[in-house]
């Protein structure tokens, strides 16, 4: 699948630059209405690409139809570290109207369910996904989230590959909770592309699925993979320090594009001018302590940020330092030893970087895990009260919401239940952070995307019409 999965399947001062540069998704490197580069044709007319400021692959995502709608009696968490008993949420016109305690004021016509003896949360979101870049069947014919053919590929995009019916989509959405999710490219390259944040809904083509507004983040990858991928094929990196020499390489030919208001378009280089801008974000694919540490000195030196490092199984060695440098640390509860750098894994991560006051986020990285993060969630919890480290509920959910949302760049939208954010709420039949509980409705932008109890609501993409499991949400 993508580059980890074979290993553990084996053991279980930029300055400000040129304003002339646009967002890297979009720009070219002339001045308004000037194309970059242009050829004449045989009417006299000049071919060109888009032009600086208009969107190219934009979100078409639209909103399912909703009502107005309000849980009563409900224990809610709010996805901010705050837990209200005998709540209420009131959504309308797709956002969050008032979340509150049992007096809360909602209005006599609308539709109102009764939460008692259930819970509430944001919706799930999962920072570090595959899904539709390594869609189910996991056959070669579907294998597009590697472009495992340089070292450096900062030019493609992950929502190139995304195939909208992927069946994973609406398993992560039933049986997870899941209503927002990053694709990431895999992590063969140093530099692996862009990813994207979508929506979790039905959708005909990845623009409908697209979050509107997200910014883009850029997949890194350190350690073993990228030097077992191309040292393997008798090429540079094959070391830890190959990693970081292409790397640093890399980014000051990055630099030199981004100062240079000449420079013919590059793609590559315009997504790494976007990360120094600050409008593209970092996601970096790291394990070992003494290499996020590097990482983050690298970060320095070239004057981007990490928005968080993924997996990050010894990130519990120097929390104290991701705190400092406000880098969130995506990880798994309890995977740990499938390869050497994993080695030093341990169960009670999550629990010494809350003790930092480090920020935590729970990710899948797996098609199957997407759809129990909060299961995982309670694993890391449970791990560091064993070890004396008491961690609130509130605080946990708090993991698999919120701070996803702040490490993907879309906090100001989504993944707490404040007045006037999107409307994507779950109502679980028990306490979420529980085996035995399960999405009971899963809103999204406040429309009733699953109900449990109405087998109607159950999407099923066009690749499983007729097949074995058609809709299985078990």
């Amino acid at each position: 699948m993508f580059a980890d999965k074979k290993g553990r399947a084996r053991a279980s001062a930029l300055g400000a630059l040129a304003s002339a540069f646009a967002l890297a998704a979009c720009s070219t490197t002339g001045g308004a209405g000037e194309p970059a580069s242009a050829s004449a044709r045989k009417d006299g007319k000049t071919l060109a690409a888009t032009l600086a400021g208009e969107p190219v692959y934009a979100s078409t995502y639209k909103p399912f139809p909703n009502v107005a709608t309000a849980i009563r009696g409900a224990t809610v968490y709010d996805g901010r570290g705050g837990r209200i008993d005998n709540g209420v949420v009131f959504m309308s016109g797709g956002t969050i109207v008032a979340v509150g305690g049992p007096d809360t004021s909602i209005p006599a016509d609308i539709a109102v369910f009764d939460g008692t003896g259930k819970f509430v949360t944001p919706g799930i979101i999962d920072i570090h996904s595959h899904l539709g870049d390594y869609p189910s069947p996991g056959v070669d014919a579907h294998s597009d989230g590697n472009e495992a053919t340089d070292p450096t590929t900062p030019e493609v995009w992950a929502e190139h590959s995304v195939w909208p019916q992927d069946p994973g989509f609406t398993r992560a959405l039933a049986n997870g909770g899941i209503t927002s999710l990053q694709i990431l490219p895999g992590s063969a390259n140093l530099m692996g592309g862009r990813s994207v944040t979508l929506k979790n809904v039905p959708a005909r083509t990845m623009q409908q699925m697209k979050f509107p507004g997200a910014p883009y983040s850029m997949k890194m990858a350190c350690g073993e993979n990228p030097k077992r991928v191309y040292g393997s094929r008798g090429r540079m990196p094959s070391t830890r320090m190959g990693n970081l020499a292409v790397n640093r390489e890399t980014w000051l030919a990055a630099i030199d594009y981004a100062n240079d208001p000449k420079a013919k378009r590059d793609l590559a280089k315009e997504t790494l001018a976007g990360v120094l801008r600050g409008e593209i974000l970092i996601q970096n694919h790291c394990y070992r302590a003494d290499e996020m540490a590097l990482v983050l000195d690298m970060a320095k030196e070239m004057g981007y940020k990490v928005a968080a490092f993924h997996h990050a199984v010894e990130a519990y060695k120097i929390g104290d330092l991701l705190k400092e440098n406000d880098v969130c640390s995506a990880i798994w509860a309890d995977w740990y030893g499938f390869k050497m750098e994993s080695y030093d894994g341990i169960q009670e991560n999550a629990a010494f970087l809350q003790r930092e006051g480090a920020c935590v986020v729970i990710h899948s990285d797996d098609q199957n895990d997407i759809q129990r993060l909060n299961q995982e969630a309670r694993k890391a919890q449970k791990a560091g009260l064993r070890l004396g480290i008491a961690i609130p509920d509130a605080t946990v959910i708090q993991w698999i919401t919120y701070n996803a949302a702040k490490a993907m760049g879309i906090a100001d939208k989504t993944g707490s239940l404040e007045k006037g954010k999107m409307a994507d709420v779950v109502l679980w039949n028990g306490d979420p952070l529980s085996v035995y509980s399960r999405p009971e409705k899963v809103w999204i932008d406040g429309a009733l995307m699953f109900d449990a109890l109405n087998p109607k609501t159950r999407p099923v993409s066009d690749f499983e019409l007729g097949q074995p499991g058609e809709g299985d949400v078990k």
